[in-house]
């Protein structure tokens, strides 16, 4: 922030409002946090809620305090029944065990007080697990509680009558919803605004702010049906739905750019398929049946992490796989069934082991708190009304006997669990929440059964659910006020929930408002929906190639190619595409680019940063497939822009693979390296086959990509996480994420506030503005609000903000505009 402005600014945004007032204060603000942070950066291990407190408290205070019991007044169903605490008042003080009533009576001498009062008393270790559990806050699994559950979740679709619908509302989402107002009786919710419907369904599908250019079409838009024709324009968008939709399959499918695993092989991306599943909008059944019983481009969800050491039972690949499909499209925690039966529903430890030996290659023996039982795992789904899976069948056959049982038309609990999952992404809240407690009792039965057999109806496509929900006056509405979170069965609807950007929204916001997006992505993707024959005029300049044998190449066959080629300058861009039949590794002067295991897909790469002025060898690894002779071959072409600034001259190199390559049957290692050097090299020659049919359009998609002017702003969600992303919630990915945090942390207000890759960005951006901005201050602190807030200033922001820029458009002055404004709840927030 610029100096000598501070107290006049204070004042200045105190009668502004109270808003405003609150970014002036953020400093101050954030002191308040860092001080009361500290304890908590520095506190004890976390505390396992259900594996070291729920077993105490069962075994030692349940007899007399959970389910119907209640001596003393005192339940210790749930967190707020223990709050509540007995007749004698409070029992425990969250975050203060020396002052909790529950410690002092399991610690005293007085037989008459002393608890529990009859059997052992409670050991130094149990005392201890209590004491960090209340120091802690007295944490408590969500939707957890001791009390028999009174509602089981059926496992077929039940399709409810439609109530009648009133006032004209004839979605069936909205019929259900104000009938449900109606018997509670509630007022329906007002409609929101057009800006504010607009920001957020761009938001909300896109991940994106809208554009002032689409926001004045929509708002200048008279006719009838203009917001439902804004829906099916925004769900067209098909590139940026596919790079917003991948930071929540990212989440839920493990899948990273970098972290634990890839550096060894231990774990494997999914990114080229998923983004591929997205863009084309894949049927869900079908995108779930290619995850369980995998392609090799998709198999890195189900294959997990090989963690680097020995690891505890529960976290191995085949318990990963249990773990990791029954939460992901069931909604069903089987973490804790991995260890023991489950203390927070009815699965148990053999459900989870079975299931988990689906995966198996090898025999599976039970282990229970990580300790063997000597009882082996038999394979078996978890829902036998639907059918089961042979055990004497080899692996891929039982992952697509699985694929089948869990699409099943009669498996309820998957498609209401995708479609629950949908409904929090959009409304704020689940209708079952936890969204990953399906065992639970949903606040609307009819809502999500109607949803969930309305997408099967549907072809299980999901944008024809999330259009069926953003269409109806519901999600239309205005935010609903919320003050804190219900205790479980409390929850009752009155609108759709206001909800924080997730990270990769902020930043790509930021990018938006800045022009200060990184130049590419870490992916390998082809950014665009391929349409038949949209490319026709691209020519084609590559060969397919391999080895010069007359002979068809063997199965496995494994060689590499080489090019050598001179650049007379830098390359100012370079992109690439490539693909093999079977399988390929790229490195490009020593350095992996990429690799993909499947022929039918074409990749896109980026080369600039890793070609050089003079000599450059591009080499590639490539591997036949099948199980006998069979026709094998390579593809490559790049496109480089060589730019001469003293001259002025441009020029465009082409790079193809064809008659000018050479191969060797050494081969290299991981590292782009031979063990042993190759004598000589060998002329390539072109091969024919059936692959330009197959992706041809592909690459022609590509080529074009690669001429493309200026290419799409790049999305947080193709780049790898950084500090910012972390601290706002960004997840590592080692474990399934389906719910991000929503509070506002101590690590979260330091980024905001004094963050350096935040500063860089904003640094960085304010001076491609200040260059590039010709209108006057006014101009520009307009244009800033639209494309922020999708709204004008009122004459007092304006004045404002006009105080703060200083009397011209500066570098400094459109820091602290951009900062102000970045900091807005109202910036932040989705309403």
């Amino acid at each position: 922030m610029g100096e000598g402005k501070g107290e006049e600014r204070f004042w200045e945004l105190k009668r502004w409002g109270d808003w405003g007032f609150l970014v002036a204060m953020k400093s101050l603000l954030l002191i308040t946090v860092l001080a009361l942070g500290m304890g908590m950066a520095h506190g004890a291990e976390p505390i396992d809620f259900a594996h070291e407190v729920v077993p105490i408290l069962r075994e030692r205070c349940g007899e007399c305090h959970a389910g119907e019991k209640r001596k003393g007044g005192l339940s210790m169903n749930t967190r707020a029944l223990l709050l509540e605490g007995s007749e004698n008042g409070e029992v425990v003080a969250p975050g203060d065990a020396e002052k909790s009533y529950l410690l002092e009576v399991i610690l005293t001498d007085d037989k008459d007080t002393r608890m529990p009062p009859k059997g052992e008393r409670l050991s130094a270790e149990e005392v201890a697990t209590l004491k960090r559990w209340i120091e802690a806050g007295l944490p408590w699994e969500e939707g957890f509680a001791f009390a028999a559950p009174t509602w089981e979740p059926p496992l077929q679709p039940r399709r409810p009558e439609l109530p009648p619908a009133v006032d004209g509302r004839e979605n069936p989402v909205d019929r259900i919803l104000d009938a449900y107002l109606a018997e509670k009786e509630i007022a329906r919710p007002d409609p929101a605004e057009d800006a504010v419907f607009l920001r957020r369904l761009n938001l909300d599908v896109l991940g994106l702010l809208p554009s002032p250019e689409k926001l004045e079409a929509f708002t200048q838009d008279k006719k009838a049906g203009r917001r439902g024709r804004l829906i099916s324009s925004v769900l067209a968008e098909d590139a940026a739905y596919a790079e917003h939709w991948l930071t929540f399959w990212n989440d839920l499918l493990r899948n990273d750019y970098a972290g634990t695993g890839f550096i060894d092989g231990g774990r494997k991306q999914i990114t080229g398929w998923l983004y591929r599943a997205l863009i084309g909008n894949k049927p869900f059944d079908e995108f779930t049946r290619e995850l369980i019983a995998p392609t090799p481009d998709s198999e890195g969800f189900i294959n997990g992490i090989q963690w680097r050491g020995n690891v505890n039972a529960s976290q191995t690949r085949n318990i990963q796989f249990s773990q990791n499909i029954s939460q992901v499209f069931l909604g069903i925690n089987m973490k804790c069934a991995s260890c023991h039966d489950s203390f927070i529903d009815d699965w148990k430890l053999e459900e989870a082991y079975n299931l988990g030996a689906i995966y198996a290659t090898e025999p599976m023996e039970l282990h229970r708190c990580d300790k063997p039982t000597g009882e082996m795992a038999r394979a078996a789904w978890i829902f036998p009304e639907l059918g089961d899976i042979d055990p004497e069948a080899a692996q891929p056959e039982r992952l697509a006997q699985l694929a089948e049982l869990m699409t099943h038309s009669e498996n309820g609990r998957f498609t209401r669990t995708i479609v629950n999952r949908i409904w929090h992404r959009l409304m704020g809240r689940g209708i079952v929440h936890p969204v990953d407690a399906m065992h639970s009792e949903p606040w609307n039965e009819d809502l999500l059964d109607y949803l969930a057999v309305r997408f099967a109806d549907d072809g299980y496509d999901l944008k024809k659910l999330i259009a069926l929900i953003a269409s109806s006056e519901a999600y239309q509405s205005q935010v609903a006020a919320v003050e804190g979170e219900p205790e479980p069965g409390e929850y009752v609807y009155r609108g759709p929930l206001a909800k924080r950007m997730t990270a990769e929204q902020f930043v790509d916001a930021v990018w938006q408002l800045t022009d200060a997006a990184p130049t590419r992505p870490v992916t390998q993707v082809l950014r665009m929906k391929l349409e038949p024959g949209a490319f026709e005029d691209v020519v084609i300049g590559g060969k397919w190639i391999w080895s010069n044998a007359k002979e068809k190449p063997v199965a496995g066959e494994t060689i590499a190619l080489r090019k050598v080629f001179e650049l007379p300058r830098k390359a100012s861009r370079a992109d690439g595409v490539i693909t093999a039949d079977n399988e390929y590794t790229l490195f490009v002067n020593g350095k992996k680019i990429g690799s993909d295991p499947d022929w039918m897909t074409v990749e896109t790469v980026a080369l600039e940063d890793v070609l050089v002025p003079g000599k450059n060898v591009i080499l590639i690894s490539a591997k036949n497939g099948g199980d006998k002779p069979n026709a094998a071959a390579v593809f490559f072409e790049a496109r480089l822009k060589i730019e001469d600034a003293k001259s002025e001259t441009k020029e465009e190199i082409a790079i193809v693979t064809d008659e000018s390559w050479e191969w060797t049957n050494r081969r290299l290692n991981p590292r782009g390296q031979f063990g042993n050097p190759p004598k000589e090299w060998l002329p390539v020659r072109e091969r024919g086959g059936g692959w330009a049919k197959r992706v041809d359009d592909q690459i022609r998609a590509g080529i074009a990509q690669a001429g493309t002017a200026r290419p799409p702003m790049v999305r947080a969600s193709l780049v790898k996480s950084d500090l910012l992303m972390r601290s706002l919630g960004r997840p590592n990915r080692e474990q399934v994420v389906t719910v991000r945090p929503e509070q506002l942390t101590t690590l979260q207000a330091i980024d905001l506030a004094n963050g350096t890759i935040l500063a860089k960005t904003l640094e960085r951006g304010a001076g491609n503005i200040a260059a590039n901005t010709s209108g006057s201050a006014e101009e520009w602190i307009d244009a800033l609000y639209l494309r922020a807030l999708s709204r004008a200033p009122t004459p007092d922001e304006l004045a404002v903000m006009k105080e703060i820029l200083g009397p011209k458009i500066s570098q400094q002055g459109v820091e602290d505009v951009l900062w102000t404004v970045l900091m807005l709840p109202e910036f932040q927030l989705i309403r």
